[in-house]
């Protein structure tokens, strides 16, 4: 009965999906490329950590790491609104945002490399080639694909594929989050819900936490999008993105700490599907299909966002098409030299930077107009940037 229940929910939110009320709303589309890209962060992997990590302390580690990003997305927001108004910029200003482009571009980069090795993860774990070798080969197949799609194709076809993309995430995620609810309500009939102990304290808990930024990270690409939309759409639309991730991410931690026991044993990239066997049996197929549209969609995001940054602070001289080249054989040395939590706290430490600067062009600016107070605020956000940067730490 449960699977039924999972199915009609996924098939019911495709179908909210395809309206064309949503399908064809301007500020839907504006927010498909930083939601595709913050959902795509991890939402699955991201939960066995927590739970293991922090037991039932995940969903307050959960909500901090939403809220930080949401306080560094509202630097992000003020330069939006700034930018708008065609400020004068000081020389100072210039250098910090050619800065903190070529630092994007590099995070993307990295996390392109994340987003495709949980693919090609996910793609073998029900198979008989599950094993770190076939993932990496087909990660390295998905990189070979962008790269002609991106090369061949460009932005536009790109941006086609991520919007079927997210649409069929976001439908796997409810049909996920409607199996969750009705298994946290059976184990609470039963009295058999879990508060696990935090396995990680103190200080290094804070560095981890430090380390999993990027799977809440994905809001800054409304940055770039000007020459599509209005300020203030990108504005609403950003918000609006992180909003909705928030709600998702926080009513998924929940559901899921609460409801099983943590198994530090098992956590691994693919530990998610193991334990929603538990839950119906029709999930860990639904979720590998979520996967691979989270990883693809996210990681078209990315490449779209990496080759207009790389070829804006190169003034041209490095084409998009030829940015595309260089991320794919960056992200292709990753997979095979680095396992995927390593990479998951590189990204980190690349967005954390690039938040920093975003927040003190910020507070440069609040300044100059004499908001002292927002100033002050936006200059905390960038010693706060700069802290993660330095001491984020991966998954053991």
């Amino acid at each position: 009965m449960l699977n039924v229940v999972i199915v009609a929910t996924v098939v019911l939110a495709a179908a909210l999906m395809i309206w064309p009320r949503v399908a064809n709303a301007p500020l839907w589309h504006a927010t498909i490329t930083p939601l595709a890209s913050i959902i795509g962060s991890g939402f699955l992997v991201l939960g066995p950590i927590l739970d293991v990590s922090y037991g039932g302390y995940a969903p307050l580690v959960m909500a901090g790491l939403c809220a930080i990003a949401y306080l560094f997305g509202s630097a992000i927001r003020f330069n939006i609104a700034e930018i708008e108004t065609q400020a004068a910029r000081s020389s100072l200003l210039t250098g910090l945002e050619t800065t903190a482009s070529v630092v994007l571009a590099f995070a993307f980069v990295v996390s392109v490399a994340y987003y495709l090795n949980l693919f090609g993860a996910f793609a073998v774990s029900l198979t008989a080639l599950d094993d770190a070798y076939h993932a990496n080969l087909l990660t390295t197949a998905v990189f070979v694909l962008i790269l002609f799609i991106g090369v061949t194709r460009g932005f536009t076809a790109l941006e086609r594929m991520e919007q079927i993309s997210v649409g069929l995430k976001l439908a796997i995620i409810a049909g996920l989050l409607a199996g969750l609810v009705a298994h946290f309500g059976q184990v609470t009939a039963q009295g058999a819900l879990e508060f696990g102990p935090p396995q990680v304290t103190g200080w290094a808990g804070v560095t981890l936490m430090a380390g999993l930024i990027v799977t809440v990270q994905g809001f800054e690409t409304s940055r770039y999008l000007g020459a599509t939309y209005s300020a203030p759409l990108r504005i609403k639309s950003m918000r609006l993105a992180q909003l909705i991730s928030t709600g998702i991410y926080l009513l998924y931690i929940g559901l899921l700490t609460y409801a099983f026991r943590s198994d530090p044993l098992s956590l691994d990239e693919t530990a998610i599907i193991d334990l929603m066997q538990v839950v119906a049996p029709i999930l860990p197929l639904l979720l590998v299909v979520a996967a691979l549209s989270a990883q693809f969609s996210a990681a078209i995001a990315d490449t779209n966002g990496s080759g207009g940054l790389i070829a804006e602070a190169t003034k041209g001289v490095v084409s998009e098409r030829l940015a595309y080249a260089l991320l794919v054989g960056t992200g292709v040395v990753l997979t095979w030299s680095a396992n995927i939590f390593e990479i998951i706290s590189y990204a980190s430490r690349a967005f954390a930077l690039y938040y920093a600067i975003q927040a003190c062009i910020a507070a440069i600016r609040a300044s100059g107009r004499g908001l002292s107070l927002q100033g002050a605020g936006f200059a905390g956000l960038a010693m706060m940037g700069m802290a993660v940067a330095i001491f984020g730490t991966p998954v053991e």
